[in-house]
This record gives C-alpha cells, structure tokens and sequence, in this order.
C-alpha cells in the first residue's frame, strides 16, 4: 500500500497509518505520517544524549521536527526516585508541525520511576517499550507500585515490549575489557539502536558522533558503538518487534534551502554573532552561569575567531557592568540570564537607560518565583521587564516564537538597540532555549544591514560660534544619542546615573529638565519602528486568539485543528511587546472576543487591557511545562461557544 499523508493540523495524536509486507518472510514496514517518542530514564541515564542523537539522525533525514527535553534540576537527582526522571520527547513527521506532541506514542522506560512518571501521558495503543531488569523489588517500592505493572495486568490497553536491556547490552559487551558497571552505561545506545532501527533512522551520524566523543578513550567508543550495533540487530531479529516504521521526509514542508538542526539557544548565540559581523563591531558578552542561559556563553565562548570576547563574571551585577563598559567601549555588548538574574540586573538596565548605550539583556525565562523551577519553562518576566526598574526606565521587548526564530530575533534586537541607543530586552524560555527544530541557514545577503556611525567631531555650535560636543543631541528622527567612542580627541563627555541635562550631558537638578528627559526617553522607545502585527483569519472569525513568545507553537496547532473542526478563528501572534505594534488597537478592536494563552497568570492580558480598553480573556498555565494543543483547542471552543 501507498502512504497516506494527512494534513498538516496536528489534528490528533494518532498517527495516519499505510502498509508495506516485506517479501521473503522479512518483517512488516508501516508507514506512518508522523511519530512522537519519548525516552525517559534516571538523570543519569543519558536519556538527554540519546533523545538527542535520534533526533540529529532524524533532522538529517529531511523530517520536521520538534522536542522537548525535561530533565531536573539536580545535577544528579536521586536514582529510581520520580523527582529524578529525566526525559525527552521527539515529534517527527513528513510535514509541517510546530510543537513536541501532546501524547507520546511511544515510550521508552528505563526503571519503574520513569514509567510511573509518564504512564498518564500516554493513549490508549501506545507502545511502551521498558528494561525489565530494573524492575526489582526494591525500585518497585520505591517509586509505591505494590506489584509490578508488567505482570498485574494494569498496562493491558497498551502494547508492552519487556526487554532486557542492561543484561543484553553487557552481553553485547562481553568481549571489551568493561566492568559490569561501565557495561551498564551504554544501555542507552542499546535502545537507540532498538529505537533507530524501529524507525529507519539514519546510523552513520551517531557512529561517527560517538568517535568525536570518546576520541580520547577508544575503547569506550568502540563499546558504545557495538551497544548501539546490538540494539538495531535486536530489533531485527527479535519476534517481540514485527514492524518496523517509516516516516518519509518531510519534502513539501520547507521552502528550498540548506538546513540543520538547531535549538534556541544556539540559535540565539549564532544571532548575536551575526549581528556583531553585520553592525561590524566585536561582540562582548558578560554574563554568569544559570540555567537555561548557560548554553549561550558556552557556545559564544567558541567563537575568538569572529571577534567575540566572552566574560564569566563573579556574579550577575559583574556581568551587566561589564557588558555596559564593552558598549561604552564601542562593542556590541551583551549579558544572558535568567529571571533571578534580571532581578540582580535591574539597576544597571536603568543605568544603561540613563547612560543611553545600546546593551542586549537576554532574559531566558524559567518558573519563579526566586530559584523556583530551574529546569522548567514559564512566561511570567514580562512585567519584570517593562517595569523592573525604579524610575521610568522604559525598554524595548522582543520576543522569539521557536527555536529558530531566536535567531532572527536576536538580529532584531541588536537592530533597535543600535539604532535607538538603547538597552534591549530579550524574552526567551526554557522550552524554545532547549528544544529544537530544523533552520534554514540564511545567505548572508539576506541579513539586515546594522553597520553604526560612531561620533568623530563637534555636532553642535554654541551662540559665540565655538563648536562643541553635546553627547546628548539627538537625532531628529529616533531621538537617538551620538555613540562617542573614549578617547577620541575632543569627544570627552561625562557618564553617570545622575540626571544629565538635555543636549550638554552636564549633571542636572532642574525639575523641568528631569520631567524633559523623561518623557523624551519614552517617546524614544514610542519611536522604534517595528513591523505591523499579521493577522491569520482566513474565515472572518469574531474571536481573535493573541499569544507571545513559545506558546506560537501550541497556539497555532490548536487553531489548526479547530478550523478543521469548522470553527472559525483568528490568530496573531506578538514578536514586539515594547512598543506594541502600532495597529494592534485595531486589529483588537476588530473581535468580539480575545483571548490571550499565557504560561503565567495574565501578565500581557493585562498590557492589553490597560493600554486598549479590550476585554482580553486570559487562559493561563503555570505548570513548567508548555502548552498541550488538544488542550488550548478545548479551551479555546469554549471562549468562542460563550
């Protein structure tokens, strides 16, 4: 039989099924339109690294897809317990999809605790695949199963696959000179070779990944190799697995291009990278370890050769007065965080309003509030962010909606900071930082052009003709400052957080001059041009659905599937929170009903109210984890059925 694709709505989480028997006896291959898998296993596992390694295989092999690793936030949580499950979750398919699936349809389990963990996610008919060796007596317990669900009968609506995974992954290790112990670590490449084999995937990447890693310890290269060998060689000759899966290419969802795979974090450090090279200026980056953030200094910190200079200060104020230093210096500075760390960063974002140098501030968002929930995303900085600052220090926001649109949005941010002499922040989460999907890589002459003229003489002449330097004349256009680089003869000027006085820069006390400056920096930021919100309404709906940031992925399915139901709905989707874009008011205006998906308690549903006089409806989620779109689609059919 022929494939049969379905369209691209996300509409269920079953996949579309087709047919091929293998002639010879050989086994049966199914063809389905898409798949979600999900590996889950101790934090030691290496459930992170294999979830991985399947989906570099399956972005080379021409699939969307999109995933979502989970994982705690202790370095090593407590083995077999439920708070140490770390997991991850892979949607692939032959067309477009834009989030990590809402129910697996397979999962791999590696103890009891990961299937207790995610036994409830799961569908009727899903495959579960578990290592029974770890189900003992004592890891039963510990996780409060009082006998084991492999025999009592409690996994009957599901199909069940018992595997021994460490006792064959040792035993495909005999021959090396391995411990039992250090046998047992590469039970993980054992069920990705199970895994790979199930699914076509591609192996020479993940032979050649596991050289690279262990190119200084061959020996443990060349086990994990023959693990990850043993576990597609089981899947092949086993009688328990009697179909193997295909998920053709994804060919008609991507426009033609060069693509890899890419997670937003990355994505934003190849951003500002490119942003440094196409403003022509170094990049600094001064910034401090927190998760999800540290991916981006780590990654920044490989790039010398581009003119980057990255700083690991002592703390987070260290880090933004670094950062601040480098764009009074003439570079393009940067400083990464998270929440907490913005908090610790508020006073230098005032000074750098009052000082007006561009600085990019990347927020990447996690659950709050103080250390809250590390590992797990959230929304709710975005008050933090127009308002986290003693005086009126107002700053543009920006927000990127995938994975790979961190990229552009790290462009756009530089663009407004060094156009509008401005800091900028930048709203990422935890999910866009870690998750993936596949990226076009640009040409370079589709990058925008953000090359700054720095001051090089006098721009102004006082009554007596003299000609002299006045740090804060503006641009009649964007309000903007000259950018003055120190020690360039005849442009010495004062810095400070002290009120400075419009045009000399000199230190100010007069209250019409204060009242001047502030409103003068606001209509700055009121100036930036940012493009009109798009509207998705191919139907004329009354209700509007208005989202920020990650949650375009799951918002944007559960349109999807409602318009294949015969609802009529509307979407737009926010990149711009400071300013808004200037026809939003319009276009809210245009509705009956808004409705505003948040993963906090309704913080823009609140901008949106105050500013616009419109009734939003929040619909809020607070859990660390994103948005379900069966789950925003149900609710979103009862805002238009009110």
């Amino acid at each position: 039989m022929t494939s049969q694709v379905s369209s691209p709505a996300e509409q269920a989480d079953t996949p579309v099924v087709g047919e091929q028997r293998k002639p010879g006896g050989a086994k049966d291959v199914r063809r389905l339109d898409r798949v979600i898998i999900r590996f889950a296993g101790d934090s030691g596992d290496g459930m992170q690294l294999t979830g991985d390694r399947f989906t570099s295989e399956t972005a080379s092999f021409g699939n969307d897809l999109s995933t979502l690793p989970n994982f705690p936030a202790e370095i090593r949580a407590p083995a077999g317990t439920l708070p140490g499950v770390s997991s991850f979750q892979l949607h692939f398919a032959d067309h477009d999809i834009l989030t990590p699936g809402d129910a697996p349809n397979v999962l791999v389990a590696m103890n009891p605790a990961a299937l207790k963990a995610n036994i409830g996610d799961l569908p009727r008919g899903a495959e579960i695949i578990v290592n029974t060796d770890e189900f003992t007596r004592r890891a039963l317990q510990k996780v409060g199963y009082a006998a084991s669900p492999l025999e009592d009968g409690s996994l009957d609506a599901y199909h069940l696959h018992p595997v021994p995974l460490t006792t064959l992954t040792v035993e495909a290790l005999k021959e090396f000179d391995l411990s039992r112990k250090e046998a047992e670590r590469s039970k993980n490449m054992f069920a990705l070779g199970l895994l790979s084999w199930m699914y076509h995937r591609p192996t020479e990447g993940t032979e050649k990944f596991l050289n690279s890693k262990f190119a200084k310890k061959p020996d443990i290269a060349a086990a994990n190799i023959a693990a990850f060998r043993a576990g597609w060689n089981f899947g092949e000759t086993t009688e328990d697995f009697a179909v193997s899966y295909e998920v053709a290419p994804a060919a008609k969802a991507f426009p033609v291009g060069t693509y890899r795979n890419i997670s937003g974090n990355l994505a934003l450090a190849y951003g500002l990278v490119a942003a440094s090279q196409q403003a022509d200026l170094p990049l600094f980056l001064g910034s401090y370890p927190i998760t999800p953030a540290s991916d981006i200094l780590h990654e920044l910190s490989k790039h010398k050769n581009f003119g980057v200079r990255t700083f690991q200060a002592e703390d987070e104020i260290a880090g933004i007065g670094a950062a601040l230093g480098a764009a009074f210096g003439g570079s393009l500075a940067v400083t990464t965080t998270s929440g907490p760390g913005v908090a610790l960063k508020s006073e230098t974002i005032g000074l750098a309003v009052s000082l007006e140098l561009p600085l990019l501030v990347v927020d990447i968002q996690r659950g709050g509030p103080s250390t809250g929930l590390p590992t797990k995303t959230e929304q709710a900085d975005l008050l933090q962010a127009m308002f986290g600052r003693n005086g009126e220090a107002p700053v543009p926001v920006v927000a990127p909606r995938t994975p790979a649109d961190c990229f552009d949005a790290a462009l756009e941010a530089a663009r407004i900071a060094l156009t509008h002499r401005t800091p900028v922040i930048l709203l990422s989460d935890g999910y866009l930082a870690n998750g993936s999907e596949p990226w076009r890589i640009p040409d370079l002459d589709e990058l925008p052009d953000l090359r700054v003229r720095f001051a090089t003489g006098p721009n102004h002449t006082l009554d007596d003709g003299t000609e002299v330097f006045w740090p804060y004349k503006r641009d009649p256009q964007t309000l903007a400052r000259p950018w003055a680089i120190p020690g360039t003869p005849g442009l010495e000027h004062r810095i400070g957080g002290i009120e400075k006085q419009d045009g000399t820069g000199n230190i100010s006390y007069d209250p019409a001059n204060h009242d001047f400056m502030v409103r003068t920096r606001q209509a700055k930021i009121d100036r930036v041009e940012v493009p009109d919100v798009e509207v998705d309404d191919p139907d004329g709906a009354r209700t509007l659905v208005l989202g920020w940031g990650s949650t375009y992925g799951p918002i944007t399915a559960a349109v999807r599937r409602l318009r294949a139901a015969g609802e009529a709905v509307a979407q737009a989707h926010l990149r711009h929170l400071n300013p808004f874009p200037r026809n939003l008011g319009a276009v809210l205006e245009r509705y009956d009903k808004v409705v505003v998906p948040e993963m906090n308690l309704g913080q823009l549903a609140t901008l949106v109210r105050a500013k616009y006089l419109v009734d939003a409806r929040s619909y809020n989620q607070v859990n660390g984890m994103p948005f379900k779109a069966e789950q925003l689609a149900a609710a979103l059919k009862e805002a238009i059925d009110d």
